[in-house]
């Protein structure tokens, strides 16, 4: 008796057992989709996205809030997006190759005008006092 002869349950307990597949699927998970004007939905992606994709295909479709939305009937199911539906797509910097979680500190933010940021902008943050005294004296 191999797989196919045995009974699987189902709505009529009458379907074929297929084998499962010997691999499991490595997924990004906590992917977030912005649709236009819908909600965002979290996803589980199978692979990062290419140039030459023409639709987003993902699993475990969820809210932000974890909760299933009312058009999926089953998470697990596969999903397809196409793109000219995404505004656009935020996948965590973990998740995605090549990408540390956390920001380098060797890291500087820069300006527009190129000047490092780091004592100058305390000392934009800093009260000017002339200006103060103009706005009590108001």
């Amino acid at each position: 008796m191999g797989p196919r002869d045995q009974t699987c349950p189902g709505p009529s307990g009458r379907g074929q057992c297929l084998p499962r597949p010997a691999t499991i699927r490595v997924v990004i998970r906590n992917a977030v989709i912005h649709i236009t004007n819908e909600q965002p939905l979290m996803v589980d992606l199978f692979d990062m996205p290419t140039a030459a994709d023409v639709g987003l295909i993902c699993t475990n479709v969820r809210g932000l809030d974890g909760k299933k939305p009312i058009f999926v009937d089953y998470s697990n199911s596969i999903f397809v997006f196409p793109y000219d539906t995404i505004r656009f797509l935020e996948i965590l910097a973990g998740a995605a190759t090549g990408y540390e979680t956390a920001p380098d500190e060797s890291l500087v933010a820069v300006s527009p005008d190129g000047a490092a940021d780091g004592a100058d902008a305390e000392a934009d943050l800093e009260l000017d006092e002339e200006f103060l005294r103009k706005i009590r004296d108001v």
